[in-house]
């Protein structure tokens, strides 16, 4: 299929805070066509739970492998897995001390202690 047929289908768009996308042919130069591989999520005050409940069923329908929920107020952090059945499994809550790793990007390492000391300067 090519490419302009493929953006004549799309029908929702979503902009988390942060996309990882690991097949470069996803990409062109408007954004992704398909689903990345992580989102993640940063809450804000003007997030809402209606919002996150959607974004959870989207992501979960379109086959986003791991979606993210970072909370900079409460320093945690929550993902979910996508399962050999197409279901999110929920991750243990995480917070200062813990370190996330993920089988889709192998070395990484995000260092929560790291992470909360940016968003609280």
């Amino acid at each position: 299929m090519r490419l302009a047929a493929k953006n004549k289908a799309v029908t929702t768009v979503l902009q988390p805070a942060i996309c990882v996308v690991c097949d470069l042919n996803k990409l062109d130069d408007r954004g992704c066509i398909g689903a990345p591989d992580i989102v993640v999520e940063i809450l804000s005050p003007g997030n809402n739970s209606k919002e996150l409940k959607n974004k959870f069923e989207v992501y979960e329908e379109n086959g986003v492998q791991e979606y993210r929920i970072i909370h900079p107020e409460e320093k945690t952090f929550m993902a979910y897995i996508l399962d050999g059945q197409g279901r999110y499994q929920p991750t243990a809550l995480k917070t200062i001390g813990d370190h996330i790793t993920t089988p889709v990007l192998p070395g990484f390492v995000l260092d929560l202690e790291k992470t909360f000391d940016y968003y609280t300067g």
